[in-house]
């Protein structure tokens, strides 16, 4: 008997078929999964979810959020709780439209796996023939870079590339035309997550389509599936009466300050939908395409997306896991042995978003707030899961979670928290400091004086700063905005040649060492 596996084993490794179409002729396994889940187990977490989500806003007071869970097809759990905007009696409900953030990466793919699935682009489809006006630094990257590439961040582009020109007020074409001018990685072999890098994707598909991303996003995906509340427009969020206020917390109060516009990035971060419609969003994907038993998505399109392509998160030790990143979804494995898939979505202005979905258990949950992130919708969907398939909590997620996500809520700056040194050195007169300062990827900054001192501009956009002396030469300003918390500083150093200033340094555009401009 050992001999006639032997000889088999031989036979097999000499044969040219490659080990996956080998795989497809044996038999399944008899548990597709690590640790089994008991019946009734899943009933049981369910049934725990009201209780754990009224404790979890109840230690964080965050305003509101609405969550979904979904099973085989079939919607076990939808609510909706708390206030749409802090102070107001409107309650959130299951129809109640939330900014996704981030999820809208997730929710793009599978407008870019319809697409693929109709034979109009391939996820290896380069970009040069789609899109060819795109272009990175490296010439040779740009040949072969391909909408996937985009899709699972590992084009070489910098992380949050283009990010800090969405601040300034730069529309779309403009942000992804400017990327070309930053230095880029290791082409295909290092992950960093960049929102504009996938709107190009996205773009070039909708292009192909012949029509603009919102509109394909609606009638591959929001219209067929009844997604009544979904949207990749600003302006239709806006328009609902039934919708989310973004929340800031300033001290121990929940506030509504701003509202992101994501327009910019919309197939990156632009989608809101209501919880009823993410519900129908996840059984379509747990699905492998298929909604109310119609075709959404072509299965053998859509698996990409939610197979590992790249390494997001390298393991520390040999025994750890490491994660993954398919096409705009996260993929990894839990410690029960199940694949998750998941993504979150935050915005600091005032969304936290978050699905994970367990395919070999056919489930899936999704949370939306209306809050900035401090960890809560992961905090809540990680208890979930752990309860689903251990029938208890492995760890105590909700306060794990806050301690993770305190770093992106910090200001911004070097001097954030100093005061201004008493022994000061005097500024000099402020036509030393005015001109027009070039630089390649942020365009001219244009510094000038007004009746209340000296201000930066940027030119082409909205945004002005108005420059307070620190000593010296070196001037600080306030930003705040989505990726600039309250009480961030930013450094602006003037360098002289003689009596005039020849360079500026922008602390806070200087983030991908590009941030210093030359006089014209």
């Amino acid at each position: 008997m050992a001999s006639r596996i032997l000889a088999a084993a031989t036979a097999l490794a000499l044969t040219a078929a490659p080990a996956a179409a080998l795989a497809n002729d044996l038999p399944p396994p008899a548990q597709t999964a690590g640790v089994a889940i008991p019946d009734g187990q899943i009933e049981k977490a369910v049934e725990a979810l009201d209780a754990l989500i009224q404790n979890a806003m109840k230690e964080t007071g965050v305003p509101g959020l609405a969550v979904a869970v979904v099973r085989k097809d079939e919607v076990l759990f939808a609510k909706g709780y708390g206030v749409r905007k802090a102070g107001e009696e409107a309650a959130v409900d299951t129809d109640t439209a939330f900014q996704l953030a981030s999820l809208s990466k997730s929710v793009g793919a599978t407008v870019v796996a319809q697409q693929v699935g109709e034979g109009v682009v391939d996820w290896n489809t380069p970009m040069a023939d789609i899109l060819p006006w795109f272009k990175l630094s490296n010439p040779d990257s740009t040949a072969l870079l391909t909408v996937g590439d985009l899709y699972a961040h590992r084009s070489g582009l910098p992380d949050h590339a283009g990010d800090d020109l969405e601040d300034l007020g730069f529309p779309r074409q403009v942000i992804l035309e400017q990327l070309r001018h930053l230095k880029v990685g290791a082409f295909r072999l290092q992950y960093a997550y960049t929102n504009f890098g996938l709107t190009a994707a996205a773009e070039a598909v909708a292009g192909v389509a012949g029509k603009d991303w919102a509109t394909l996003s609606d009638d591959a995906i929001y219209k067929p599936l009844g997604m009544e509340s979904t949207s990749s427009r600003l302006k239709d969020f806006l328009a609902r009466d039934n919708r989310a206020h973004g929340h800031m917390r300033e001290g121990d109060a929940w506030e509504v300050l701003f509202q992101r516009d994501p327009d910019a990035q919309s197939p990156a971060g632009g989608v809101s939908a209501s919880v009823n419609d993410m519900a129908k969003w996840l059984r379509m994907v747990l699905g492998n395409g298929e909604y109310d038993g119609r075709s959404i998505v072509d299965a053998e399109a859509l698996l990409p997306a939610l197979s590992p392509q790249v390494v997001s998160g390298k393991p520390a030790t040999p025994a750890a896991r490491a994660s993954f990143y398919g096409y705009g979804f996260g993929v990894g494995v839990s410690p029960a042995g199940r694949v998750m898939i998941s993504h979150s979505g935050a915005f600091a202005l005032g969304a936290a978003t978050n699905f994970i979905m367990i395919p070999s258990a056919d489930i899936g949950i999704v949370i939306l707030t209306n809050a900035q992130p401090i960890g809560l919708a992961e905090g809540i969907s990680m208890s979930f899961m752990d309860l689903v398939q251990y029938g208890e909590m492995q760890r105590d997620w909700l306060a794990m979670y806050p301690i993770a996500f305190a770093p992106m809520l910090a200001p911004f700056g070097e001097l954030a928290g100093q005061k201004a040194p008493e022994d000061a050195k005097p500024a000099r007169e402020h036509a030393a400091y005015t001109g027009t300062f070039a630089n390649d990827y942020f365009g001219n900054l244009i510094v000038e004086e007004d009746k209340d001192g000296l201000v930066m501009k940027v030119e082409g956009t909205s945004s002005t700063f108005p420059l307070e002396h620190w000593t010296g030469d070196a001037f600080t300003f306030r930003p705040r905005n989505e990726n600039a918390m309250a009480g961030s500083v930013s450094a602006v150093t003037f360098n002289m040649e003689g009596d005039l200033a020849k360079e500026v340094r922008v602390e806070y555009f200087d983030q991908l060492k590009d941030g210093t401009f030359v006089r014209k």
